[in-house]
């Protein structure tokens, strides 16, 4: 079969199958598939794990083996000639809602031809791609030179322990892509801090409850505080509401949410409540002290304030947000999530962090690191997937790298590719991942469905060692 016979079957079996691609997709985004409690068999709770058995029924229906991972994640499978394989994967987890939603975000709805729910980009939409890869060539009825699996995770979001899991106990593929990031494919991703900026114990703190964010890699939209004093003295400011709470003055303010991996045009909840505590002496010294190194946190995503910039002329300059605050026993906590290039390490900037710390009464502690990861770009491989973009679209793009962090980091041999394409401008009801409308539509779908089947079609033709 040529190339050109190949896109023809393509171009006529998406149109055939994208009612049946929404209807699956829908399926899964209205699992509110958040991170929860523990449970026995659902290690990221219920939710992610009715997730997992609803992706896998609909493998399960398309005809391919399915296997549950020990309740980590799972994989639906076309098996080829050979036991090796090519991989697919992406995440059934989503980060929570958040606020300032115009649709249900988990009663997807299509409007104007766009997909609206939490996960129809990040990442259940590609996913359900990802298996009519697989059913478009399963209906070919010839045997591929390679399995391919398609992978579907459960904790890409909070840590990716299901990951790690899986390539503690099973082989790797010979080559992996995610669809989770942009086109036309990422070959780089920096490296990723994570820690808390603790405080100490205040005992007779102005503060009594201070609370914001939903996901530590996310900018937070909200956040509010409740704080002793009288409210005559708390002027009115611009994003903050104030108002009378049973033991204090409540200030709830509105933000700018965004992933933390794109952080630019965002305005942090928390810091505008930070500051503006500082601004009218509402809290005390030691409190002060502390929010001083939070408001630098917020202030400013590339870390020039915490005196960390950095830039390796590889990767985008390092970046910085600050996610989550909580307060708990008189001890606030506010989680940073920093990616960052070659030229610095997670040592060094724990170590700038706790020495800037000692300044305000900060403590840097709950850190997780993973370094940078980058694969060249005369692989035959990712040469395989950037022409098929660069043909389908008649492009002529370029490997990117980036802050964001994706699976493909932990493997061996993987790219992220697709789905999103940042530079096309979106109707003004559609927002972006981790954002509120989240969105994709049905044209960007098709197209992304085309280009990996070019790809993959192109990828069974290489031989991997």
């Amino acid at each position: 079969m040529t190339e050109q016979e190949l896109l023809k079957k393509a171009d006529s079996f998406i149109e055939e199958n994208i009612e049946g691609i929404i209807k699956d997709i829908k399926a899964i985004v209205d699992i509110p598939s958040v991170k929860g409690p523990a449970e026995e068999g659902a290690p990221f709770g219920k939710e992610v794990r009715r997730a997992l058995d609803e992706a896998l029924k609909i493998g399960k229906r398309m005809g391919f083996e399915t296997v549950n991972c020990e309740d980590y994640l799972g994989y639906a499978q076309l098996n080829g000639k050979s036991e090796k394989y090519i991989g697919t994967i992406a995440h059934l987890d989503v980060v929570p809602a958040g606020n300032g939603w115009n649709t249900d975000p988990y009663d997807m709805v299509v409007k104007d031809g766009y997909l609206m729910g939490r996960g129809v980009i990040d990442n259940k939409g590609p996913l359900i791609l990802t298996f009519y890869l697989g059913k478009f060539f399963q209906e070919l009825g010839e045997k591929l030179p390679y399995t391919l699996r398609m992978i579907a995770g459960c904790n890409e979001e909070c840590g990716m322990e299901d990951v790690e899991y899986y390539i503690h106990h099973y082989e790797e593929p010979v080559f992996l892509f995610t669809p989770d990031s942009e086109f036309p494919l990422c070959n780089g991703e920096k490296g990723r801090l994570c820690a808390n900026f603790t405080s100490k114990h205040f005992e007779q703190g102005a503060i009594l409850e201070f609370q914001g964010g939903v996901a530590q890699n996310a900018v937070p939209d909200e956040a509010f505080a409740v704080v002793r004093g009288d409210i005559e003295k708390f002027p009115p400011a611009d994003r903050i509401r104030i108002s009378q709470d049973e033991s204090g003055v409540k200030l709830t303010a509105e933000g700018i949410g965004g992933h933390a991996s794109h952080a630019e045009g965002t305005i942090n909840a928390i810091g505008l409540i930070a500051d503006y505590l500082i601004r009218y002496d509402l809290v005390s010294e030691d409190e002060k002290r502390y929010l001083s190194m939070v408001s630098l946190l917020c202030g400013d995503h590339l870390g020039r304030g915490l005196g960390i910039q950095c830039d390796d002329g590889i990767f985008p300059p390092l970046s910085i947000i600050g996610g989550m605050m909580r307060m708990e026993n008189g001890v606030m906590k506010q989680n940073f999530d920093s990616r960052y290039p070659t030229n610095t390490s997670g040592e060094e900037l724990v170590e700038k962090l706790a020495e800037l710390g000692k300044e305000y009464g900060v403590e840097i502690t709950d850190v997780e690191n993973s370094v940078p990861f980058y694969i060249g770009t005369d692989k035959p491989e990712i040469q395989a997937c950037l022409s098929a973009y660069n043909d389908i679209r008649g492009m002529n793009g370029t490997p990117f790298t980036m802050g964001g962090g994706t699976y493909a980091r932990h493997f061996k041999n993987a790219i992220s590719f697709g789905t999103e394409i940042p530079a096309e401008p979106l109707p003004d009801f559609v927002g972006k991942i981790h954002t509120s409308d989240e969105g994709i539509g049905v044209e960007r779908l098709k197209m992304s469905l085309k280009i990996y089947i070019l790809a993959l079609y192109r990828l069974m033709k290489i031989e991997f060692q």
